[in-house]
């Protein structure tokens, strides 16, 4: 199934933290938190401006990034879970 999110949106898939910490201890998944670095997969085609124009997103599919802990909205397509949400949510791209 393709997903397309509209307007400013994106679809955003999480990236796994972490099983140990720096020192080598185990974190169990009971303390374990949602992480807050994702992967684009999908962008809508932009931000609709108040006197009509539509502005591009400054994300493409592919990009790393950061978001707030409980930004966006939680979907499960085909079993697998992802996070919509605006553009503005998106606090940072990490660049590799």
């Amino acid at each position: 199934m393709k997903l397309r999110p509209l307007h400013d949106r994106v679809v955003i898939r999480r990236l796994e933290e972490e099983q140990k910490t720096a020192g080598g201890i185990i974190i169990p998944d009971t303390a374990k938190e949602k992480p807050v670095q994702g992967e684009v997969v999908a962008v809508g085609h932009g931000k609709i401006l108040e006197d009509g124009k539509v502005r591009p997103l400054d994300l493409k599919a592919g990009d790393r990034v950061l978001f707030a802990k409980y930004a966006g909205t939680e979907i499960k397509v085909e079993g697998e879970e992802l996070l919509v949400m605006r553009e503005d949510d998106v606090m940072a791209v990490v660049d590799k």
